[in-house]
């Protein structure tokens, strides 16, 4: 079985928004972010279009699976990520948008920025000063300088520290 540790993330931030933002009228709506429960495993699924096995990941007893939703419509899921509170920092396994948000036809952008910017303030929530580790696909770690404002911390190692942190918590969570 392969580990999603060895195969990086590859989420695109396609555009870093105040909250996640309608591809076609531009009209920005508030989200919320809550842990995702047994019963939402029925709106995530392979079937469903979602890549990831989002089931076996609730498996793991060290992760935290969290949905965005936007407020008031709780039982459509924008996005998810998978988070792991560490010695010194929070980890990211995954992230992924919902199906309809991916590819050209998509119908909403932010979703994987506000998904990292929860990330970031999930870990000074645990006292870990904003700082997010997270494996990348090699192909995507200039994108993650330029619009995360990570560091490449060599081989496939990305960082988020404070101050990038701070930056995306202050976007999102403003």
């Amino acid at each position: 079985m392969i580990r999603n540790e060895s195969i990086g993330l590859d989420f695109i931030v396609d555009k870093l928004t105040n909250s996640i933002e309608n591809v076609v009228t531009g009209d920005s709506f508030k989200t919320e972010i809550a842990i995702l429960t047994k019963s939402d495993l029925k709106l995530v699924s392979k079937k469903k279009g979602w890549l990831f096995n989002w089931r076996t990941e609730m498996k793991e007893p060290a992760r935290d699976i969290f949905k965005i939703t936007i407020v008031g419509n709780p039982t459509v899921i924008q996005g998810l990520i998978s988070l792991e509170v560490k010695e010194d920092h929070v980890f990211m396994h995954l992230v992924e948008s919902a199906p309809f948000n991916k590819g050209k036809t998509k119908m909403y952008s932010g979703v994987p920025g506000n998904l990292v910017a929860f990330a970031c303030k999930f870990s000074f929530q645990r006292g870990h000063e904003g700082n997010v580790s997270f494996l990348s696909k090699t192909q995507l770690v200039d994108h993650y300088i330029e619009t995360l404002g990570a560091i490449h911390f060599g081989g496939r190692i990305m960082i988020l520290e404070t101050h990038a942190a701070l930056k995306l918590i202050d976007r999102y969570f403003s």
